[in-house]
């Protein structure tokens, strides 16, 4: 999903995270296009924060990463022989951006990139979990939950219902999307992940995914309380990002709502994995997903 050129080109046209210098490397083998990897250098200290956390020692200078913050699930679309070739071109454009760091966040621990960083020595360093969970039908989803876990999510949607709640499914060309980025900078903003999310730069980056976006908002009465960014690829369903306004009237919870109208939906376009993004392990354990570790791993230029 993150190494679509519709992602990229997005990213390219509408950058969420005000990187100091955007570039991809292609690598190829006489005529034949064998790796890719996308890079940014950033310095900015959100979203670095928890790079930081993780490599204390990398603060105070640019870093040259790939892929984006706002990917979750990194790796180099190329054979593991290309690696080398690709960190040497890293290394190099490091030292000419004047980078002191350079390397990949967001890889998933145990997964063919992770495999690779290790065998050429280079050690990992944990940086959060990424929730998913495999799909079926909705019902036997449902059968695999907790009695109290299934409990609550059958009695929310009835008390959605009953509250007047509305749900949509729309298109990007269709969505509020202007909305939508102030209802997801507001709830980034109580992550401690203010400009996460910056507003005009936010729709015109999901403006520009097209077809590769699927919006849910959740309105009661015309106001807009819970809104979603979904990805879809070939087989996996991203919840990529979400804003939740909690003061409703009734005893339902939007984010709720949002959750389960996401589940829905990647069942009924036939994918077989929710990815349930980052964050919110407590309610993404009850609900059923699974942590999948995130680690990063830097090299000093």
């Amino acid at each position: 999903m993150f190494y679509e050129h519709a992602y990229i080109s997005a990213y390219e046209l509408a950058p969420l995270t005000n990187a100091d210098y955007s570039g991809c490397f292609l690598v190829r083998d006489g005529e034949k296009l064998v790796g890719v990897l996308p890079v940014y250098l950033q310095s900015a200290a959100n979203p670095l924060r928890r790079l930081h956390e993780a490599y204390p020692e990398a603060r105070g200078g640019p870093v040259l990463l790939s892929h984006t913050w706002h990917c979750d699930d990194a790796h180099v679309p190329a054979t593991a022989e290309v690696l080398p070739v690709l960190l040497d071109a890293m290394s190099q454009a490091a030292s000419i951006l004047d980078a002191r760091w350079y390397g990949f966040v967001n890889v998933q621990r145990g997964g063919a990139l992770s495999r690779d960083l290790r065998a050429a020595g280079l050690p990992a360093r944990h940086l959060t979990d990424r929730w998913t969970t495999d799909l079926g039908s909705y019902e036997n989803y449902l059968a695999r939950l907790g009695i109290r876990a299934r409990a609550n999510l059958r009695r929310n949607e009835r008390r959605s219902r009953e509250a007047g709640v509305a749900i949509e499914i729309l298109s990007v060309e269709h969505a509020a999307l202007d909305e939508i980025a102030l209802l997801c900078t507001k709830t980034a903003s109580r992550f401690d992940n203010t400009g996460f999310y910056p507003g005009v730069t936010f729709s015109r980056f999901v403006t520009a995914l097209g077809d590769l976006a699927h919006v849910i908002e959740v309105r009661q009465h015309g106001k807009l309380v819970a809104a979603g960014v979904c990805l879809a690829d070939a087989t996996r369903f991203h919840t990529w990002t979400c804003g939740v306004d909690y003061a409703v009237d009734g005893r339902y919870s939007p984010y709720g709502v949002l959750f389960a109208e996401s589940v829905k939906l990647a069942i009924r376009l036939g994918r077989t994995t929710l990815e349930g993004g980052r964050g919110n392990a407590d309610f993404k354990r009850r609900y059923g997903l699974s942590p999948r570790h995130l680690d990063a791993v830097l090299i000093r230029a």
